[in-house]
């Protein structure tokens, strides 16, 4: 099985790399292969609602100048995946954004790409905001329909200086325990004499309330 992780830092080895490499080492311990992939240091264009993706049907945002197409087919190929990001004004990172917002489009408009897959999201901040950038996350992975991974906490590190999420103490539990409990998740889902048949795919529901 394998893990797709995406760092929305512009920081390749800070402190949301290293809370990655805390949820990774527990998913490793039970075999689970886990690829980091750069997403905060790339120049990455937002969503511009042309709605092609949905009418093309072939799981490519029309915008082709950059990353996005291809991190779309690693989630694609992927048993779970991690959505991670520092925090900016209580927010996830732009650049971040405009990556899920893309890409999570594309897979919506394509068959529902990521249903059922196994998702956690963590963010790491200096002291405020952790919650709602967290939440943030959550939202692309409850609108997906995937399985969401949780932990003891909500899953936000402290730290400000790479490295100073070492001593956050409950941080590093946090990640820890989600780590494990992902693994676990995603070994029972594989287990097919232990998981009944997923429920049918349903056409999505459309309501306008303006009339």
């Amino acid at each position: 099985m394998k893990v797709v992780a995406f760092n929305g830092s512009p920081h390749k080895a800070g402190n949301t790399y290293q809370a990655i490499q805390m949820v990774a080492a527990e998913l490793e311990k039970e075999g689970i292969e886990v690829e980091v992939v750069q997403v905060g240091s790339e120049v990455v264009r937002g969503c511009i609602a042309c709605n092609q993706c949905a009418k093309n049907k072939d799981e490519k945002c029309i915008l082709k100048d950059d990353s996005v197409n291809d991190w779309i087919q690693k989630m694609k190929s992927a048993d779970g995946i991690i959505l991670a990001s520092p925090v900016h004004y209580a927010s996830i990172s732009a650049t971040m954004k405009a990556f899920l917002d893309r890409s999570f489009y594309v897979a919506s408009g394509n068959g529902g790409m990521l249903r059922h897959k196994v998702g956690a999201s963590l963010v790491a901040v200096r002291r405020s905001g952790g919650v709602p950038a967290f939440s943030q996350l959550n939202n692309y992975i409850n609108y997906s329909e995937m399985v969401m991974t949780t932990s003891r906490y909500w899953n936000v590190i402290h730290g400000a200086a790479p490295g100073e999420v070492q001593q956050d103490e409950e941080g590093v539990q946090i990640m820890r325990v989600l780590g494990k409990n992902m693994a676990w998740v995603m070994t029972h889902m594989r287990d097919d004499s232990a998981v009944a048949d997923a429920p049918a795919a349903e056409a999505k529901a459309r309501t306008n309330f303006i009339r």
